[in-house]
């Protein structure tokens, strides 16, 4: 578009036209090309027991999914790493141990009961009664006070006086400025 003539000009849309339609065959041959990748693989059992072991593995970076649902770099390693395992004839037991001899029991997300585990099975329950009893004894400890304890104190006064220092302070201000 011309500035000053306020028209187009046919020379100055021409480099957006052909733009436009060079990103659209851009965008269409990557639409063409784009497929979902097969399993690495060959064997379709050997796959799917690497997809249930791995299932059973927490991603060590993601900490929230599997290492089978994260496409984080160590979860790639760790899914190739668990193929190579079972192709070697590892059975699946074998896998997860030698993955929790690596990584510990936090890689698994049923870790077994143990001394080191014992907060992580019993937390959420203890938290919950611990949460209760301080509820129940507050709430006991409320029912026995007076009920004059419960009557909103007379905030009256105290927004007059702050009513009235702020009036002061305004009063103040006003004055300082006018000298200045």
């Amino acid at each position: 578009m011309d500035r000053f003539a306020g028209k187009s000009t046919p020379d100055a849309a021409a480099p957006r036209r052909a733009r436009a339609l060079l990103a659209a065959a851009l965008l269409a041959a990557g639409a063409a090309c784009a497929r979902e990748a097969p399993p690495e693989a060959a064997d379709p059992a050997l796959e799917a027991r690497m997809v249930r072991i791995t299932s059973e593995l927490r991603c060590l970076v993601c900490q929230n999914q599997t290492i089978a649902d994260s496409n984080a770099g160590l979860a790639v390693d760790l899914r190739r790493e668990t193929r190579e395992l079972l192709k070697q004839g590892k059975s699946d037991a074998e896998v997860v141990d030698y993955m929790t001899a690596r990584y510990g029991d936090f890689v698994l997300y049923r870790p077994p009961l143990r001394t080191t585990t014992v907060l992580l099975w019993f937390g959420p329950a203890l938290l919950l009664v611990v949460g209760g009893t301080v509820l129940v004894l507050t709430l006991r400890r409320r029912s026995r006070m007076a009920a004059d304890a419960f009557d909103p104190d007379d905030d009256g006064e105290v927004v007059d006086e702050v009513g009235a220092a702020a009036a002061g302070t305004a009063a103040a201000n006003a004055a300082a400025s006018g000298r200045g």
